[in-house]
């Protein structure tokens, strides 16, 4: 009997379109497709297992060995540094994670500077690449409200479009790092189900 890959996907419109591309790649499970409430799905024809997690959750599962391979943003990874392989940007999810503010935002450099945002990471090693002092305020919803409300100076966040920006009178300020989905690999797994794993990888950068 075939062993089963386990695949961490993401819940969401992310998720259906990293379907398809496993199932080009010939690990089709038409269950998934069906009307259900159901987050775990299977096929043991082709040895594959699916299940639907939270996006930020994926890298866990992986990391921790219950998905052998899974998809995440290259947010997640950086915010987290998971100790799995990345093995292909997937260039789908495509946004960038950027400073910003106030359209008249200018930096004061005599006071330390407020940052609201939910990747405390990734802004505490942007600023002290730049040698900065930093005061980070962890924000998990509507981050855009803090500089408004003059809880922040600015904000770290994902911008997609930049209209939510817009709407509230801010803009981008910095780019800090492109962000997009990502392939990811528990390192065991890799060791044992290698060859599953780079039949899709292959049949994946060939799509791409």
């Amino acid at each position: 009997m075939k062993s089963m890959l386990n695949v961490a996907l993401p819940k969401g419109r992310l998720g259906e379109k990293v379907y398809s591309m496993f199932e080009k790649a010939g690990f089709e499970c038409p269950s998934i497709k069906e009307n259900n409430r159901k987050l775990i799905f299977e096929n043991k024809e082709v040895g594959v297992r699916y299940f639907w997690v939270k996006p930020s959750d994926v890298a866990i599962y992986v990391e921790r060995g219950a998905a052998d391979v899974g998809v995440a943003g290259k947010d997640i990874l950086l915010e987290y540094t998971p100790d799995v392989y990345e093995l292909l940007d997937l260039n789908i999810g495509k946004c960038r994670m950027a400073v910003a503010a106030k359209k008249d935002f200018r930096y004061d450099m005599s006071r330390t500077l407020r940052v609201a945002t939910k990747f405390k990471n990734i802004a505490s090693a942007y600023y002290l690449s730049k040698g900065m002092d930093i005061d980070i305020i962890h924000l998990n919803g509507s981050i855009e409200i803090a500089p408004i409300l003059d809880l922040s100076d600015v904000i770290v966040d994902i911008v997609e479009t930049g209209t939510t920006l817009k709407e509230n009178d801010l803009e981008v300020i910095e780019e800090i790092v492109p962000i997009s989905a990502r392939f990811i690999v528990n390192k065991t797994s890799y060791k044992f189900k290698s060859d599953a794993i780079d039949k899709i990888v292959k049949q994946m950068a060939s799509k791409g």
